[in-house]
């Protein structure tokens, strides 16, 4: 999907919406398409902690690189745009391991579930293990 032109990789990510929709697994569904994205360890052009410097989910699929923000939030943005997730309470938290000094942007919906967490599908909230602390949190809404 990600190597394929831009009206290719909206199309893919319209599909992936509309899958969700009837999906017996749409959080992994979720994950398994985004985690495959091409990564780069830091997108100078985002900054995570100012929502004005975000771009739209478009820009972020024409552009084609994702950071552990991006993708989290493309996570998000997935999930918000489709009938089934967007009365839900999808949140981004960015936590810092204290353990270890490793930053997560993680993906919660609904206070249940987590994605975007060492690169694993998604798990339950309740077995988030670590020693962590919260570093910032937004409440992701429909795009603008």
């Amino acid at each position: 999907m990600f190597n394929r032109s831009i009206n290719e990789r909206l199309a893919e990510w319209f599909k992936l919406r509309n899958d969700l929709e009837h999906s017996d697994s749409p959080l992994q569904d979720v994950w398994d398409f985004w985690h495959v994205a091409p990564f780069i360890p830091y997108n100078k052009k985002v900054d995570a902690y100012y929502i004005q410097s975000w771009p739209s989910p478009w820009e972020i699929i024409a552009d084609n690189k994702y950071d552990d923000f991006t993708r989290s939030l493309m996570i998000a943005w997935t999930l918000k745009l489709t009938k089934r997730f967007n009365k839900s309470k999808i949140e981004i938290k960015t936590l810092v391991d204290t353990n270890n000094d490793r930053e997560y942007n993680l993906v919660f919906i609904d206070e249940n579930w987590i994605i975007n967490y060492n690169d694993n599908g998604p798990i339950e909230s309740k077995n988030l293990n670590g020693s962590f602390r919260l570093e910032n949190i937004v409440e992701v809404n429909i795009p603008r």
